[in-house]
């Protein structure tokens, strides 16, 4: 199974779940170089010559014989469960857990990022710090915006949309007999969305005292308006493809669609100029502009027998080589790189929507917060769900939700 680098949107929190793994550690299949032996794993991307590119890089490393992993299936189990042995990989790319930290099983990767660490976008930065620590060096940014049809908008007499209000009165104007007003995915947003509204609306998931972000009034008001957008029809429902796909926003099925960067290049092909993109609108006077953002990063295993190589490894990778991270970035796929400075100067990122997305990410990207785990995003998910679908009181689904992640978030705080 070939997986797209907009997956990584919902790997910050990992899975947690341990199964086999195989005994093919990737070991013994360098590129032949001097130095001491490293296997540097990577999910399975979707994108052509992604998996080639990784190769050139590991080949062009003087310092030590470097083997790529290229694995397939369920990732994030796999490497939950290699950690937990001595035949796992000395790198793997992935979004170290809160149990990982807390276990002991990634190392300390600070010390790689001095003098760099203020270039690095806080926004995916942040899940991949603990305590102060670093965990995972960031490799490239993944944004999530809603793009709008500029004439649809036009000829309606609609501007795009600055707040959640005006998100919704404008899906409303621009429904029609043929076109929907909004597309956040076949589910009406209840999979995609996540905390992205809570952000609009000045709060957040967890605090960074490790607090619920949203035992607020202001979430319930948010969410309710989410609601709306369904009863009033406004949503398209039912596409051919889901969000991530911009096929619905191009075919004129909806004047206005959720979606990543990664569908710019193929909306600029076919609609040219007639587009834009926005953040989620902020809600109420405290809200603020949410654009959600994920990443994978390099992390080195505590249990590398050449841990000290595998740490100047990536270094060398990911922070040093600043032509590769940008070849990454945009040379296998549309997206930002990790490091400011380079989506600054990137040519591709450069002129128009591009150039708006990067400024969107910069001024208002969050990421998943790394104590934000799989317990506590089952449990917001399905009352969004509820919400946003069925029309379920937000005020009494959040009452459950706060009270689950504050156990949740207790439970982890309880760990060595």
């Amino acid at each position: 199974m070939a997986i797209s680098r907009r997956t990584l949107l919902t790997a910050g929190a990992g899975m947690g779940l341990l199964t086999a793994c195989g005994s093919n550690t990737g070991r013994g299949d360098g590129n032949g170089g001097s130095g001491p032996r490293l296997s540097h794993w990577y999910h399975q991307y979707g994108e052509a010559g992604t998996e080639q590119a990784v190769k050139r890089y590991a080949a062009a490393y003087t310092e030590a014989d470097v083997s790529v992993q290229w694995r397939p299936g369920n990732y994030d189990q796999q490497t939950a469960a290699a950690l937990l042995t001595d035949s796992g990989p000395d790198v793997f790319e992935g979004s170290p857990t809160l149990d990982q930290i807390q276990g002991g099983q990634v190392a300390d990767l600070t010390d790689l990022l001095d003098g760099v660490k203020d270039d690095i976008n806080p926004a995916v930065l942040q899940p991949k710090t603990y305590d102060g620590r670093i965990w995972g060096i960031p490799q490239v940014v993944d944004v999530q915006l809603l793009y709008y049809r500029k004439s649809l908008l036009a000829d309606a007499g609609v501007e795009p949309p600055a707040t959640l209000d005006e998100l919704v009165d404008a899906a409303a104007e621009l429904t029609t007999k043929k076109v929907k007003g909004l597309f956040l995915g076949n589910d009406g947003g209840a999979g995609v969305l996540g905390g992205t509204p809570l952000y609009a609306a000045g709060l957040s998931l967890v605090t960074d005292d490790g607090t619920v972000g949203f035992d607020d009034p202001a979430a319930a008001r948010t969410l309710g308006k989410l609601h709306r957008l369904h009863a009033d029809g406004s949503l398209l429902l039912g596409a051919p493809a889901d969000w991530s796909d911009p096929s619905a926003f191009v075919q004129g099925l909806t004047a206005v669609q959720w979606s990543g960067l990664w569908a710019l290049p193929q909306v600029r092909k076919e609609l040219g100029d007639d587009f834009g993109v926005l953040p989620f609108p902020k809600d109420g006077d405290s809200g603020r502009p949410s654009v959600p953002v994920g990443a994978y990063g390099a992390v080195v295993s505590a249990r590398s027998k050449h841990r000290e190589a595998a740490e100047e490894y990536v270094k060398w990778l990911w922070v040093d080589r600043t032509d590769y991270q940008e070849d990454f970035a945009l040379s296998y796929g549309f997206h930002i790189p990790s490091r400011l400075s380079l989506a600054k100067k990137a040519e591709k990122l450069k002129e128009g929507a591009a150039a708006d997305a990067v400024r969107f990410t910069t001024d208002h990207g969050y990421a998943q917060p790394l104590r934000w785990t799989p317990a506590s995003q089952t449990a917001y998910q399905d009352a969004l769900s509820r919400i946003i679908k069925g029309g379920a009181d937000p005020e009494r689904e959040l009452r459950t939700v706060v009270r689950e992640v504050r156990a949740e978030l207790d439970r982890v705080e309880k760990k060595p």
